[in-house]
């Protein structure tokens, strides 16, 4: 199996700070949480992904 990851930068929906999250581009369509690396709160990413690149990312709160 292939994993084929980015490094992508996005700004957390809580505390407004930009952090670095690591994207597995080998699914397609994914929803998953990780948590803030500043501020700690669950942050919803929804990612598209086609042939290996990130197509969209989105991060949103529990709330939204």
């Amino acid at each position: 199996m292939t994993y084929s990851l980015q490094t992508k930068s996005i700004q957390c929906p809580y505390c407004g700070e930009q952090i670095e999250v690591i994207v597995d581009c080998s699914v397609n369509n994914q929803e998953y949480v990780e948590d803030c690396s500043v501020c700690c709160k669950p942050i919803i990413f929804s990612v598209a992904s086609f042939q290996g690149e990130v197509v969209s990312i989105e991060a949103h709160t529990e709330d939204e």
